[in-house]
């Protein structure tokens, strides 16, 4: 029975990966850009492992290598120490993870659009790695470098390179199983977020109303108003956007009001990205969410 190779009688492990490298691109300049060598070196090297096995492994020919029929017998069992060796270092080296296509959003669309919404978008993208970033105010944005910005805001405000999301709608709200009717309204507290153009006293006027109370609870986003509305706190004004969902859960009922357009509005905005087609994939997947 032949001995085993002792360590020692081994040729260098570069050798073998020159050789490698040169047998699968039959050439030895693809293989020095392939291992960071130079071309000299991988033809120094093969020609060394030539010797150490006393055997021709390269036709070398102009414009090409040719392995000889030594070359060629050598192959397999170079390829597969190659790939064992790299397994076994594998398993030392932290896990890479794949690329996250990051959105920041206020807290608000985060809760109330993106979250119901995400276990259909990875059914969709299943591989698709997401950093979804809370963002309060304007310098957040600027601070987090996103690759995509869902902001609210007036047009002036949030940029031309924004789209709106959907026409701007105020809706008003209240929990589902308060049984509350506009006479019973107005004796409610009155929820309103913070930064709208149009408030309370403008529906309780395009309503004809004059007895409409002031707002009792301001709050600094439109899911808090949503929230409270559907813990019983009150009747909230809320953009449409933010309480569709619980709308059409069942959670919220809406209160019949004069159509209001809102100043401010829910816009994206797609910024300079090192993952295009990440981007425009979640792009069109968030628009056909929010309109369906």
């Amino acid at each position: 029975m032949d001995e085993p190779l002792m360590p020692k009688s081994l040729p260098p492990l570069t050798w073998f990966r020159a050789f490698d490298a040169a047998a699968r691109h039959l050439s030895f300049t693809a293989a020095a850009d392939e291992l960071g060598f130079t071309q000299s070196a991988i033809s120094q090297h093969v020609r060394a492992l030539e010797q150490r096995l006393d055997a021709t492994l390269f036709i070398r020919g102009k414009r090409a290598l040719i392995l000889t029929e030594a070359g060629r017998r050598l192959v397999p069992d170079v390829a597969a120490a190659m790939a064992q060796l790299a397994r076994a270092t594998e398993q030392f080296l932290p896990t890479q993870s794949a690329p996250k296509l990051t959105v920041a959003t206020s807290a608000s669309v985060a809760q109330w659009v993106l979250a119901p919404g995400l276990r259909h978008f990875h059914a969709v993208h299943p591989a698709a790695a997401l950093q979804i970033v809370s963002t309060v105010w304007p310098d957040d944005f600027t601070a987090t470098r996103a690759d995509i910005d869902i902001r609210f805001g007036a047009q002036a405000v949030v940029g031309r390179n924004a789209t709106l999301i959907e026409p701007s709608q105020l809706c008003v709200v209240v929990a589902s199983g308060q049984g509350v009717t506009w006479e019973t309204a107005i004796a409610l507290p009155m929820i309103q977020p913070v930064g709208l153009s149009t408030g309370w006293q403008d529906i309780g006027h395009a309503m004809g109303r004059r007895d409409w109370p002031t707002p009792l609870i301001e709050v600094d986003t439109h899911g808090l108003a949503v929230d409270l509305a559907i813990q019983g706190a009150g009747v909230a004004l809320t953009h449409s956007l933010i309480a569709r969902r619980a709308i059409i859960d069942g959670r919220l009922k809406t209160l019949k009001i004069p159509e209001t357009p809102a100043i401010e509005g829910y816009y994206l905005a797609q910024n300079a990205t090192d993952l295009p087609v990440a981007q425009q994939a979640f792009v069109r997947w968030f628009f056909d969410w929010v309109a369906a």
